[in-house]
């Protein structure tokens, strides 16, 4: 059976969630100042919710290799992504001291979470969801910590520690401690299915939020002719790095749920977040921009491309 069309179809729908968001957006019924409280909601509930949903129970969080090489894989491959951004300083043509750091940090970040949760829940099961979360929180490590000093002028960088304590790790803690016990069977089964409906929420609201900001920031995208800049982005980040992550992903002592985690992560655009970032710690929003964008429209194409070599070569396409 061909598995293109399989992957296609859990890729479209994710596309698709972020087109509506970019609508919504233009048609002026999500306003700009609801964007907080509900990005607030979506972070402190819903996300929490679905890591309760995915791990509690999941035999795949007891295994010692997914606690150990899951986060540092996440920390690794944005380490890495970061890496040969910065090798590739001629290639993209940029002079200002901002502008090459934000590249290189928006190259390096990527979409870790809101895209592949759900491809993850879509393609796999509930023991590669739980994994991703794991994987998650090293990528969250390294979002705040490479990501900050990447972006903040030489001597200026300062790290919020707090930021790395958030809802989603709290939760992952939880479960973990919950799992080792057998304490999920004390949950009763409507506290469960609370979980399971809120959880459920977390993915659409989060995607229609970044089909919003996309729609924000477009008109600044179209006056920042940057095509080199751009084809640099596209060639790292939906080229370079897939074939790295893919390399990792048959070379690392992981399970197989790490593997196919990885094979996600690597067909992935980059990353919508250090946009704000960009902002926040003195970085060049445009060239966030463009990179984002740029990649982010390739990867319509190449996602499911990737997706479907990178099972082939961990040897796991066969369930499709």
């Amino acid at each position: 059976m061909n598995p293109y069309p399989t992957i296609l179809a859990a890729v479209l729908p994710v596309f698709g969630i972020i087109a509506c968001g970019f609508a919504v957006r233009r048609l002026e019924w999500l306003t700009e100042e609801a964007d907080a409280s509900l990005l607030r909601v979506t972070i402190q509930l819903l996300v929490p919710c679905l890591v309760l949903d995915s791990a509690l129970g999941n035999p795949a969080l007891g295994q010692w290799r997914n606690l150990v090489w899951a986060p540092l894989t996440g920390f690794v491959t944005v380490a890495l992504g970061m890496a040969v951004a910065a090798a590739a300083r001629r290639l993209h043509g940029l002079r200002e001291s901002a502008a090459v750091r934000t590249f290189t940090v928006t190259v390096g970040i990527y979409n870790y979470g809101y895209v592949p949760i759900p491809l993850a829940v879509l393609l796999f099961d509930k023991a590669t969801t739980g994994v991703l979360f794991l994987f998650m929180v090293g990528v969250e490590t390294a979002l705040w910590t490479l990501g900050v000093l990447g972006l903040a002028a030489r001597g200026t960088g300062r790290i919020d520690w707090r930021r790395l304590l958030n809802a989603p790790l709290v939760a992952i803690v939880v479960a973990l401690l919950l799992n080792s016990v057998q304490g999920q069977a004390w949950i009763p089964v409507p506290v469960r299915t609370a979980l399971h409906w809120l959880g459920q929420c977390a993915i659409p609201t989060a995607l229609l939020l970044i089909g919003a900001v996309v729609a924000d920031h477009l008109g600044r995208f179209r006056s920042a002719a940057g095509w080199r800049v751009m084809g640099t982005a596209v060639v790292l980040r939906l080229g370079v790095l897939p074939a790295l992550f893919l390399l990792l992903a048959r070379l690392l002592p992981g399970t197989p749920e790490l593997q196919r985690v990885l094979v996600l992560e690597a067909a992935m655009p980059a990353a919508v977040f250090p946009i704000v970032m960009a902002r926040q710690y003195g970085g060049d929003v445009a060239t966030a921009l463009q990179v984002v964008l740029s990649t982010s429209v390739v990867s319509l194409v190449t996602m499911p491309l990737w997706i479907r070599a990178g099972l082939a070569w961990i040897g796991g396409g066969a369930e499709f």
